[in-house]
C-alpha cells in the first residue's frame, strides 16, 4: 500500500499527511471522481418520483451503509476508535454535511440544475476565504481573482432567478455551498485525523433528522432501486472520496479546478433536466 493511500484511511496512526507531490496528485484525482459523482444528483433528483423527505431518507441510508462499511473494512477491529478519534471537529464536519445535504437536495427540486452546480463549483473559492480569516492562511492571488469572478458569476445567476422564480432554490444552493465550504476547511485544519467516519455519521444523521417527515414505506420497487444508486454512487462514494480527498491537496485552489471540470460536464450532461 501507498503512503498515499495509507493516508487516506488512517485515522488513528497518522500523524501527518505527506507534502509529497504524489499525494497532492492523488488527492486531486480524488476530489475530481468524487465531483463527477456528485454531478449526477440532478439526473437521481429527476428519475426519482418520490417527495423530498423521503428521498433524503432512503439517500442519507444508503450512503450511510456505503461508507460504515468501507470504514469498518479498512480498519477492522479499529473501526471504534475510528470514528471516537474524530472529536468535537467530526461533529463539526458532520453537522455542516448533514445540514448542506438536505439544501443540496432541496434546492435541486426548487431550481434548475445548472443554478445548483454552478454554485457549488464556488465551494473551494468560499472555503479560501473562511480559511483566511479563520486560520491566516492566505490564498494565492490567483485564487482571489477567480473568486472574485466566482462570486461576480453566482451575483449575475443569482439576479437572473428573481425573474425566473428561483430565488429559494439558490439561496439554498448558497447555504449549501458555505456549508460545505467550511467542512473543507475543517477537514484540512483537522487533517491529521480522518473525517471518514464523520461523513458516515452525516449521512446517517440526514435519515435521522427527515424520517418524521419522510413517507419511506411508500416507494415503489423501482424507485428504491434508483433510490439505492443514488444513496450509494451519488452521495455515498461523493462524500466519502471528497473527505478523503479534501484532506490531502494543499491548497483550495486544486479543488476548485477539479470540481469546476466536473461542474461544465455536469451542466452539458444534464442540460434537459431542467
Amino acid at each position: 500500500m501507498t503512503s498515499e493511500a495509507s493516508a487516506i484511511n488512517s485515522p488513528v496512526t497518522l500523524r501527518h499527511v505527506p507534502a509529497s507531490k504524489g499525494a497532492r496528485s492523488t488527492g486531486s484525482l480524488i476530489v475530481a471522481v468524487s465531483a463527477i459523482a456528485f454531478s449526477t444528483a440532478g439526473l437521481f433528483t429527476r428519475l426519482i418520483s418520490t417527495d423530498v423527505w423521503t428521498m433524503l431518507f432512503w439517500r442519507g441510508l444508503f450512503g450511510g451503509l456505503l461508507i460504515a462499511a468501507y470504514i469498518t473494512w479498512r480498519e477492522r477491529s479499529a473501526t471504534r476508535a475510528a470514528f471516537a478519534a474524530i472529536g468535537r471537529a467530526g461533529i463539526l464536519t458532520a453537522s455542516c454535511s448533514t445540514i448542506g445535504t438536505i439544501c443540496f437536495i432541496t434546492a435541486l427540486r426548487e431550481t434548475t440544475v445548472g443554478d445548483v452546480t454552478v454554485i457549488y463549483a464556488t465551494a473551494p473559492f468560499l472555503a479560501s476565504g473562511i480559511a483566511w480569516a479563520w486560520t491566516g492562511e492566505h490564498p494565492r492571488r490567483s485564487t482571489l481573482v477567480a473568486s472574485g469572478v466566482a462570486l461576480l458569476g453566482v451575483v449575475v445567476m443569482c439576479g437572473a432567478a428573481l425573474s425566473m422564480g428561483h430565488v429559494a432554490g439558490d439561496v439554498l444552493a448558497l447555504a449549501m455551498t458555505a456549508l460545505m465550504a467550511l467542512m473543507m476547511v475543517v477537514i484540512r485544519k483537522n487533517r491529521q485525523v480522518s473525517m471518514l467516519p464523520a461523513a458516515c455519521l452525516s449521512a446517517f444523521a440526514c435519515a435521522v433528522a427527515v424520517f418524521p417527515l419522510a413517507h419511506p414505506a411508500d416507494v415503489t420497487t423501482q424507485n428504491l432501486l434508483r433510490l439505492g444508486l443514488f444513496g450509494t454512487t451519488q452521495f455515498g462514494l461523493g462524500l466519502l472520496l471528497l473527505t478523503a480527498g479534501t484532506r490531502l491537496i494543499y491548497g483550495y485552489a486544486r479543488i476548485a479546478a477539479r470540481k469546476f471540470g466536473a461542474s461544465v460536464c455536469s451542466i452539458v450532461g444534464l442540460a434537459g433536466f431542467r
